[in-house]
């Protein structure tokens, strides 16, 4: 089901294509592994993390940004007041940007 149109509160959404469950890892780690897992989808699919509150939640978010990723949504996991689902997706990398 993942990359597909599903229907969510009443509104149409399109299903992550990966969910990465980054939990037990700290940075710099974190954002590594999500480079990789962004490396693996085509332009325009989304990727969902779950992260660890502090640290991981504040970098990972900024960085996919940074590298010109589009950041969809942070949230928290439900039933877990320390951990977030964070929602991305993959845009093809700028000229002159970073690798």
């Amino acid at each position: 089901m993942r990359g597909e149109l599903l229907a969510q509160r009443g509104r149409a959404v399109i299903a992550p294509r990966a969910v990465v469950d980054l939990r037990p890892y700290a940075c710099p780690l974190t954002y590594v592994k999500t480079r990789i897992a962004l490396e693996r989808l085509a332009d325009g699919e989304r990727l969902e993390l779950w992260l660890a509150a502090g640290e991981p939640v504040e970098s990972v978010p900024r960085s996919a940004e940074e590298e010109g990723h589009r950041v969809l949504s942070v949230e928290p996991l439900a039933g877990r007041a320390a951990e977030f689902r964070v929602l991305i997706e993959k845009r093809a990398a700028a000229p002159g940007g970073l690798p």
